[in-house]
Formats: C-alpha cells, sequence, structure tokens
C-alpha cells in the first residue's frame, strides 16, 4: 500500500473534479491512509486519482457483497431444512390384533383408538391386522417387518414364542408384545397391572352384592368371573379380583369360569346366565367379544355385569356396574411416541399399574348415583394403599 501513497492536491483537483466528488475523495483518501494537502508542490493527476477511485470502490464492493450473502443466510437454512422436512419418509406402525380382533369395544379396539391417534397426531403410517388363528402371527409379524415398519405390535399374548424367533431376523425393526414378556434387544413387553384394577373391581363388587337395598342384589354373596382362555394372563385378573373381594369381607364366593374363545357372545350369554342361576347377582367378565353375551345376560336378569379393558359401561346403561380399564390405546400412543423421539430402545420394558395410571375403574357414569358414597370412597382408600404399596396384590404372572 505504500507505493500508492501519496499527498492530494485538492486546488490540482479542482478543475477536474465537482466540489461533491473532490469531498468524497478526501473521505476515501483518509480511510486509506492518503494524505491531504492543499500545497502546490505536489500534483495528483487525474488518471492517478480515477485508480485510487477503483481501489477503493472494489474493496467498498466486497464489502457490500458479503454483507448480502449474510442476509440471504438464514433464509438459504430455512428453505434447506423444510427440504430436508420433506424428503424424511413417515415412520410406520403396525398393530396385529389378538384373538377376537376388532369390534369387540374391549382389548383390540382400545390398542385401535391408540394406533387412531397415531396417525392423527404424530403423522405416521398405520396399519392393523386381524389372524384368523394365533399360529398365523409368524406370518404377519415377518411380513410386516419385511415391509419396513419401524414398529410392529401384537396384542396377542400367544405370539411370545413366535415373537422369539421373529425378532432377532430383524434386529432394525422395533417389535412390542403385551402382557407377556419376551426378552429380546429389539422388543419392548408391555405389562399391565391388571391385578390391581381387578382389585378394586372385586372390592367394589364384594360391597354392592352385600346390600339388598340396590336393584338386582340377591341374599347371596355371590360374584361371577367369566374368563376367555385360561391363561396366566387371564387368571391374573380372577386372582386380583378375588383378593379384592376377600378384603372387604371373607365370606364372598366368586364362581369362575372360560369360555375358551373371545369371540362367542353366545357361548359369554350361556356361561353368564348359569352363574347368575348359582346365585351370581355381578359378573366380571374378561372375555373381549365373548363378554358381549355377559353383558346381554346380565342386563337381561336385571343385575350387573363388570366390564373390561376399555369403559363398557354406555354398553348397558345401568347394568354395567364398572369397567376395569386397561388403557391399550394410551400404551400404543407411548410406544410411537418414543420411536419418534429415538427413545423407544431406552427400555425393553413398560409397565403400567395404577400408579402409572394404566388401569383403573371407568367414572361409573350410570352407575355411581345408584351406589353408597362410602364404598366409593373405601375403593379410592384400597387405590392409594396399593399405590403406596402398603396392599400388594398377588401377580400369579410373576415367579
Amino acid at each position: 500500500m505504500n507505493s500508492l501513497r501519496a499527498d492530494i492536491d485538492l486546488i490540482g483537483l479542482s478543475s477536474s473534479f465537482s466540489k461533491k466528488e473532490i469531498r468524497k475523495i478526501k473521505i476515501f483518501g483518509i480511510y486509506c491512509g492518503f494524505g491531504i494537502k492543499n500545497t502546490e508542490g505536489i500534483e495528483m493527476t487525474k488518471k492517478r486519482i480515477s485508480v485510487l477511485l477503483l481501489v477503493v470502490a472494489l474493496i467498498v464492493s466486497m464489502f457490500a457483497g458479503c454483507t448480502k450473502k449474510e442476509e440471504s443466510s438464514p433464509a438459504s437454512e430455512e428453505t434447506a431444512v423444510e427440504a430436508s422436512e420433506t424428503s424424511v419418509e413417515k415412520l410406520k406402525v403396525a398393530m396385529v390384533c389378538s384373538m377376537g380382533g376388532l369390534g369387540d369395544r374391549s382389548y383390540n379396539d382400545s390398542g385401535y383408538e391408540g394406533l387412531k391417534r397415531i396417525e392423527s397426531e404424530l403423522g405416521m403410517e398405520i396399519k392393523v391386522v386381524e389372524p384368523k388363528d394365533i399360529s398365523e402371527g409368524e406370518k404377519y409379524l415377518t411380513e410386516l417387518a419385511k415391509a419396513g415398519y419401524d414398529l410392529v405390535a401384537t396384542l396377542e399374548y400367544g405370539h411370545a414364542d413366535i415373537l422369539n424367533n421373529v425378532a432377532p431376523q430383524f434386529p432394525d425393526t422395533r417389535f412390542a408384545i403385551f402382557n407377556i414378556k419376551v426378552d429380546q434387544p429389539n422388543v419392548t413387553s408391555v405389562i399391565f397391572k391388571e391385578h390391581e384394577g381387578s382389585f378394586l373391581a372385586g372390592a367394589l363388587a364384594a360391597m354392592v352384592t352385600a346390600n339388598t337395598d340396590i336393584q338386582g342384589m340377591n341374599e347371596e354373596k355371590k360374584l361371577g368371573f367369566i374368563g376367555g382362555i385360561e391363561s396366566p394372563g387371564i387368571d391374573k385378573f380372577l386372582v386380583g379380583f378375588e383378593e379384592g373381594a376377600k378384603a372387604v369381607d371373607g365370606e364372598v364366593e366368586v364362581i369362575s369360569g372360560y369360555a375358551n374363545s373371545f369371540g362367542d357372545p353366545a357361548k359369554g350369554k350361556e356361561m353368564a346366565l348359569v352363574q347368575i342361576e348359582q346365585g351370581a347377582d355381578i359378573v366380571y367378565q374378561v372375555a373381549g367379544g365373548t363378554g358381549e353375551g355377559v353383558i346381554n345376560a346380565a342386563t337381561e336378569k336385571g343385575v350387573f355385569a363388570v366390564g373390561v379393558d376399555s369403559d363398557q359401561d354406555y354398553i348397558a346403561e345401568g347394568n354395567v356396574l364398572t369397567s376395569m380399564m386397561k388403557r391399550v390405546d394410551v400404551a400404543m400412543f407411548n410406544l410411537a411416541e418414543n420411536l419418534k423421539e429415538g427413545t423407544i430402545g431406552d427400555s425393553t420394558d413398560m409397565v403400567l399399574g395404577l400408579k402409572e395410571e394404566g388401569v383403573a375403574l371407568s367414572p361409573m357414569l350410570y352407575t355411581k348415583d345408584l351406589i353408597p358414597v362410602e364404598y366409593l370412597e373405601k375403593v379410592e382408600e384400597f387405590k392409594e394403599k396399593i399405590v403406596s404399596g402398603e396392599i400388594l396384590v398377588t401377580d400369579i404372572t410373576v415367579e
């Protein structure tokens, strides 16, 4: 820059440039380190000034270019983000129903409600399949994994052994199974503490059956229980129900039976009618679609049924005492949320009980006014003791 240093004679420039232009040259000169003099000893030609102006103009244009680039940067970044989001494919979630399929207004339908929330609230692609037999589980689990579903959840307890074989073949697919533990690194086992919720249902039923002032209740302290298929997963409900009833009144008897089906309402009704004839005036059904028949029988005979999995109180208003809700819908949605957040692999277990609000009694919209308030208060007291650990309800599925 020293070779360009010079003193600029403003008098010599006056004949070639306007006053305004000379003022600019003076400013540029000071900026670039040139001396500004009004002496007569040195002359600066118009050509040299032009060169200096060109140099300064180039410097200014470089700063302007940088500024323009910086100003456009946020917009460019935003466009890049939008393009990136557009290019990301939707996550895909599939659900395999348990026996009985959709339309049971219970277990499977609850899971499907969660699946629909996954689609509407999380924007994921969903699919539901309904095997005709447990043995078809391998076919569907395999096909869904091959089809690129990111999460494949089965509601069928009987798919445990099948999933133990299928899951290792697809290590990049996340599987989930409900109501039983499958020990594989890419499988989430969703376990509900149904025994806790069933304890509350049994306690309430024991108080109601002993009160003959409540319409439909007889002199006998007998309750009924009808399960779909005899298995630890269903016996879990029965044991909790019995323990809750006995906690209230040791003289209460529970008559139990199994329909060997989750989709036979006629069989459910037939069995319930037999138990009612034997003196049961409240029948707890844990039988999926078969349970619809139990509710029909209770309505026909003017007694109470206890619903399961979903809030089934509306099915027969005033004849479903309460429902032991198992929030399969919440569990399905939570699995998908964890998938989206990338945390689904952090644990291979999801355990939901009274404390986690994974099980609960229904609000009893149609029967609450029929029941003495102190009964409901007693149920709430039992709930608090279970949550605190003061009462431990037996879980027969735990060795």
